[in-house]
């Protein structure tokens, strides 16, 4: 190559690098070197891709050029949206996790069943390890994690930083004078909302005073070696057992239902079904469970109930078989056994022909059938829930730092006018209240009084149960429904007993809060056939009330009324003649009465 400075030969080395030829040195500045071709290097590459961009732009017009370009990006752009929702399902709890704010304790709390990879576990045990094959509804629940996921994330409340309660200033007041309403009604109740009630959530469960391990007695061959010892449910317990359970130790044994089998529900008496047992041993944190044996009660829906808590909160509602029948001539049951928000369980082999026994079974013994819940809101078939579930754990349970929480009633505070108002009532028969309350006074009831206090009540109003599961208070329903399989189903009779008698022993008690409390978040359903009795009746006729003798009566016997003339009427004043002959009607009435 002749003249003028030579570009050089690209070198081995440096990628920009230029060698020196025959000694000459390089252009002060040198052209940067292109790109090389798939084809080739060195310029007969550079020099192809020239043309063939050309002989392209030559081809096409413009519109299509940016047509083109148009395609190339959004198909970048399709790639890249893919991938990251793709790595957005494998990492989707910890994205919950990291967008909820809240602490570890209550994003565990309120989605503890869902693995990172979005399939169902079984915590505290599995049905699995005892028999029953849980692998096919296993795989039916693993394909909608990722849509639950979600949901709980739009659901979720924000967080909040409470510096002070919100309800700290708040005063009791009595429910307010209604003259229509005389009887008991609720009253004024500060709840907190439900994105502050789970920022003052407890971070551990609750210390169960010297209790730390409760385990159920199971036996096959069960023998009544006592009169009045219950029932084969109940396996028998004898007096000298009965009083055993309140010498409490660190760890304990004791009768609570279901005593032929090693799995509640499951050939036991109360039989479930193994979909529906599946379903309970699923749900983890908070249940609201209720029933309606019998056909007894008509079956009502919550209301005010806040989406996250329908996410989260399990709701199941127990039946026997006549009241699912009855249920399904005018109601539909879907296929996932759901009537609104409650999840039906039709029981089977009912272990009491009594309705009312039948419904302490779930009543009193909900740790035993959902052994991996935390806390539980019982609530009677005939009550309509109108409160968030949350809300009343903080009101009830976290802001008072206690673990069981029942209303006194509304009217009597004894035991022993309770038992005289069932007699009266006709709630059971006679005999079998009197051999109870009897039975009690020699083991030391009393009546009622002051000295009792703190305790305020001996009688609660035992359709509402709000309390968290821990060993102390598994205990206690435990004997409680002890006491009911023994004596009549009359749970206000036993309460106090059980109560006291385990307050002697350690430092726990029940607490009981006012009707009229409970009466601003539960409202009070007729029972069916009280309900369809007022239906079939007629209407009231309202009588007409006797008119007062006017102040102008004769005083004499014998005398009517003296009875005002009343000027003609005058058409040509339209209202005061339309009150003329009001007031006539009036008078002729008060004639006709005195006659």
């Amino acid at each position: 190559m002749s003249g003028g400075a030579s570009l050089g030969l690209r070198s081995s080395g440096s990628y920009g690098s230029l060698q020196q030829s025959n000694g000459q040195s390089p252009p002060l500045a040198a052209r940067k070197p292109g790109k090389m071709s798939l084809g080739g290097g060195g310029v007969g590459g550079r020099g192809g891709e020239r043309l063939l961009f050309a002989r392209i732009c030559k081809l096409t017009s413009r519109r299509r050029r940016m047509l083109l370009l148009l395609l190339v990006a959004a198909a970048v752009v399709f790639c890249f949206l893919f991938s990251s929702l793709v790595s957005k399902d494998e990492d989707a709890p910890p994205g919950i996790d990291t967008m909820l704010g809240f602490s570890d304790h209550v994003r565990s709390f309120v989605n503890p069943v869902w693995t990172s990879s979005g399939r169902p576990i079984i915590q505290g045990g599995s049905l699995g390890g005892n028999g029953l094959n849980t692998a096919s509804q296993t795989e039916k629940h693993s394909g909608s994690s990722h849509e639950k996921l979600r949901g709980l994330l739009r659901s979720f409340p924000p967080a909040v930083d409470l510096q002070h309660h919100p309800c700290e200033n708040f005063s009791f007041s009595p429910p307010p004078i209604d003259k229509k309403r005389t009887g008991p009604r609720p009253c004024p109740v500060c709840y907190v909302p439900v994105e502050q009630a789970l920022a003052l959530m407890p971070d551990t469960p609750s210390a169960s005073p010297v209790l730390r391990s409760l385990n159920y007695l199971s036996e096959d061959n069960l023998i009544s070696k006592e009169s009045n010892s219950g029932s084969l449910f109940g396996g028998y317990p004898s007096l000298e057992e009965r009083d055993k359970y309140y010498n409490i130790k660190d760890s304990m044994t004791v009768h609570c239902g279901f005593v032929r089998g090693k799995i509640p529900g499951v050939n036991t008496g109360f039989d479930i079904d193994e979909a529906d047992l599946f379903d309970m041993w699923q749900c983890q944190g908070i249940v609201v469970a209720s029933a309606i044996f019998g056909n007894y009660d008509i079956m009502q829906q919550p209301e005010k109930i806040s989406t996250f808590s329908k996410d989260t909160v399990c709701f199941f509602m127990f039946l026997d078989e006549e009241t699912e029948a009855a249920i399904k001539n005018t109601t539909a049951i879907d296929n996932i056994k759901r009537i609104g928000l409650w999840r039906v369980v039709v029981v089977h082999n009912l272990p009491y022909s009594d309705a009312r026994r039948n419904g302490k079974v779930p009543k009193l013994l909900l740790h035993r059938l959902f052994p991996n819940v935390q806390y539980s809101v019982w609530i009677d078939g005939k009550l309509k829930l109108v409160r968030d579930p949350y809300q009343l754990l903080e009101r009830f349970l976290w802001r008072k730092n206690v673990t069981f929480a029942i209303s006194r009633h509304y009217r009597r505070f004894d035991v022993f006018e309770e038992a005289e108002a069932n007699k009266v009532g006709g709630k059971y028969d006679n005999a079998s209240i009197d051999y109870q309350i009897e039975f009690y006074k020699r083991e030391g009831l009393t009546h009622y009084s002051s000295s009792k206090l703190p305790i305020t009540s001996d009688v609660p109003e035992g359709c509402v149960i709000i309390r968290e599961h821990i060993p102390i208070t598994n205990l206690f329903t435990c004997l409680w429904f002890n006491e009911v399989d023994r004596f009549t189903s009359r749970d206000q009779l036993s309460f106090s007993t059980v109560r006291d008698k385990i307050r002697t022993r350690v430092n726990w008690t029940a607490d009981m809060f006012l009707d009229c409390e409970r009466r601003d978040f539960v409202v009070q359903a007729y029972h069916r056939e009280l309900w369809e009795q007022i239906l079939r009746s007629p209407p009231p006729v309202r009588l007409q009330p006797r008119k007062m003798l006017p102040d102008n009566t004769a005083k004499e016997p014998g005398k009517g009324p003296a009875t005002k003339r009343l000027p003609a009427k005058r058409t040509r004043d339209r209202k005061s003649g339309s009150k003329r002959a009001h007031r006539s009607r009036v008078n002729g009435e008060k004639e006709f009465i005195q006659l």
